[in-house]
């Protein structure tokens, strides 16, 4: 990949990194929590994705921790942003 494509992706959506899952078992990307059954039916850990939408975090046990959470994300890619 060249740095210009890399670029392209890095810009779309709100944020673009690797899904990780931490001690808690909660699966993240940066400092915003995802959706555990989105990811559990779609993403392995490592996975570069793109965040489009984020919301607050409504759970308690997590929102220090993570206080955005998205249900909308997709693996990054070169696609036109419509």
């Amino acid at each position: 990949m060249t740095n210009s494509e890399s670029a392209k992706i890095l810009t779309k959506g709100i944020f673009t990194g690797n899904l990780e899952k931490d001690e808690d078992g909660n699966y993240h990307c940066g400092d915003i929590l995802l959706d555990y059954q989105m990811v559990l039916r779609s993403f392995n850990i490592g996975d570069l994705i793109t965040i489009k939408t984020v919301i607050t975090n409504p759970s308690d046990k997590s929102f220090n921790k993570y206080p955005q959470k998205s249900r909308n994300f997709a693996i990054a890619n070169l696609k036109p942003e419509m």
